[in-house]
């Protein structure tokens, strides 16, 4: 219950606080209003969306090993996909967003820590054939059904690793020590997701860009979004409430943005 007043609270405040493009006068963060939150076609990813389709209808259970801070609404390791489907997948829009981000900043090498079903993973591959999907998840069963939806698709540009962050993550960032950008959304913990950050920000350039989900869940995340807002190489964030994109353009005065998109 205090997890939800919290959110409900931090909600209102964002409605209150958040402009739009008008309200924008960094040339930078206009384009990407207009290139990638105003802008939307859902036609592209029918396929992605049809398995997802599926997976809201599935009545398979599995057993799930969660490492984070777990569901605030699914309770017990036996779960069904169809329910996991309803509360973990990211919105349709917010995944096609994702994919505009990818586009938007030329990304190539990307990291997705949490891949949960796997339908997040398909839009970040299907952003540039060319690149490159790393996606980390710690339960094993939602792994393997992540295998399965990755082959449905016919993506050949993902690459899925299986295990706890801590123990698959430094390998992970020995084989690919630039990242271009990561989506950060297998741990809602402040001291886990401000470990992650600080493990991440040498495998980053100017032109990164850092996603994390459900910056506003709970009291530690948002204290982490904000640690996260105040770090020294970070010059421009943007709080879209549900996800926080980080930006680390050198020679930039520092500005934080909050938008209605």
């Amino acid at each position: 219950m205090a997890h939800t007043l919290f959110r409900i609270r931090q909600y209102l405040r964002h409605r209150l606080q958040a402009g739009d493009r008008h309200d924008v006068h960094s040339p930078f963060i206009f384009r990407l209003v207009n290139e990638v939150l105003r802008k939307d076609d859902p036609q592209p990813y029918r396929t992605i969306e049809a398995l997802r389709e599926r997976l809201l209808r599935s009545d398979r259970e599995i057993t799930v090993t969660d490492h984070g801070a777990g569901s605030l609404v699914l309770k017990g390791r036996e779960r069904r996909v169809a329910d996991i489907a309803r509360t973990a997948l990211k919105s349709p829009r917010r995944a096609r967003q994702l994919t505009g981000l990818v586009r938007f900043t030329g990304a190539r090498t990307i990291l997705e820590l949490g891949t949960s079903l796997g339908l997040t993973t398909l839009h970040l591959a299907q952003a540039d054939p060319q690149g490159h999907v790393i996606t980390l998840e710690g339960c094993p069963a939602t792994h393997e059904l992540a295998l399965e939806n990755f082959r449905t698709i016919g993506a050949t540009n993902i690459t899925a690793v299986q295990g706890r962050f801590a123990d698959r993550l430094p390998e992970v960032l020995r084989n690919h020590p630039r990242i271009d950008l990561a989506f950060l959304d297998g741990h809602h913990e402040r001291a886990a997701t401000g470990d992650l950050f600080h493990r991440l920000l040498p495998h980053l350039h100017g032109n990164s860009l850092l996603v994390f989900d459900d910056i506003h869940w709970s009291p530690g995340m948002h204290a982490a979004w904000e640690e996260v807002k105040a770090h020294p190489q970070v010059t421009v964030t943007v709080d879209l409430f549900d996800m926080g994109l980080v930006f680390f353009h050198s020679g930039q005065a520092k500005e934080h943005f909050r938008l209605k998109y």
